[in-house]
């Protein structure tokens, strides 16, 4: 006992270490700069309380970045799952080549988010408007990325293309958990297609939808490679989300202290509305 005890003390105390230097230490350093005026580079500082949190709720830019970030957390997360959804239940069903498919269908999420970001960049800024020129359509002659009022779809249509591969694996393995024998009883009792699914199907998987929708809307709450690659927060401000906001002001702009009091509200939002959004779809398991 005492050597496998020490073997797994031996497998978990360095990852543990590791993992308290570069996230449990930092994470303590920001809330700590938060009550100071520090500004990341200056040798001294003072400590001004909670000032830089009353002054939060006061920024517009903050408040705007909180309004975007909400909006596209929420419209992605829906289309994410809505759509996974449906791949997955194609991706399970008898069809030829199904094993091609479903490595075509992962191979988005191998991808560098960066790398994918800079190319569909690209392919907005000078592939698609030479497209609409070329065919008349209006829709593609101009770079939608350099739009105030459509940028955003841009962001969205990029996010959910990379973000389909994931979410339809975990959809995937939790179809393959349910039983034949339960699809075969309910054609014998005369079900069609939408009932098999609303009274079987769905309720098997309530719990991996549960965990696709908490781990959607964690992600694009903290949105940032995508911003960062396809249009750098503008134009102006149109599509900065709180990330890109806390990276720019508290790295570019001298507002570290600032930014860190941003930061720690901001995880004390994400964390609160992943436990409610838990607990909420949890009853609904429960309710079927």
């Amino acid at each position: 006992m005492a050597r496998q005890r020490s073997v797994f003390y031996l497998m978990t105390v360095p990852a543990l270490l590791l993992f308290f230097t570069f996230h449990t230490i930092p994470v303590i350093q920001g809330i700590f700069y938060s009550f100071t005026n520090w500004d990341g580079f200056s040798p001294s500082y003072d400590f001004i309380g909670i000032k830089n949190y009353l002054s939060v709720f006061q920024d517009g830019d903050v408040l705007d970045s909180y309004l975007f970030t909400f909006k596209f957390a929420v419209l992605t997360t829906l289309l994410v799952n809505a759509l996974s959804l449906l791949i997955a239940l194609g991706l399970n069903a008898k069809i030829k080549l199904r094993q091609f498919f479903r490595g075509v269908y992962f191979l988005p999420n191998v991808l560098s988010v960066l790398i994918v970001g800079y190319i569909f960049n690209y392919l907005f800024s000078n592939v698609f408007p030479v497209w609409g020129a070329k065919t008349g359509i209006e829709a593609l002659s101009g770079n939608l990325l350099g739009s105030m009022e459509y940028a955003w779809i841009g962001i969205v249509i990029v996010v959910v293309w990379q973000s389909l591969a994931f979410n339809s694996i975990l959809y995937l393995a939790g179809l393959q958990t349910i039983s034949e024998d339960l699809y075969e009883a309910s054609s014998l009792d005369g079900a069609g297609r939408w009932r098999e699914f609303w009274s079987i199907t769905f309720p098997l998987i309530a719990s991996f939808f549960t965990i696709n929708m908490v781990l959607s809307l964690r992600s694009f709450l903290q949105v940032f490679d995508q911003i960062i690659a396809l249009t750098g927060g503008g134009p102006g401000r149109a599509t900065q989300s709180i990330a890109h906001l806390i990276y720019t002001g508290g790295f570019q702009g001298q507002e570290f202290a600032y930014q860190s009091a941003n930061s720690v509200l901001y995880l004390i939002v994400i964390v609160g509305i992943s436990f409610v959004q838990i607990a909420f779809l949890q009853k609904r398991e429960m309710d079927m």
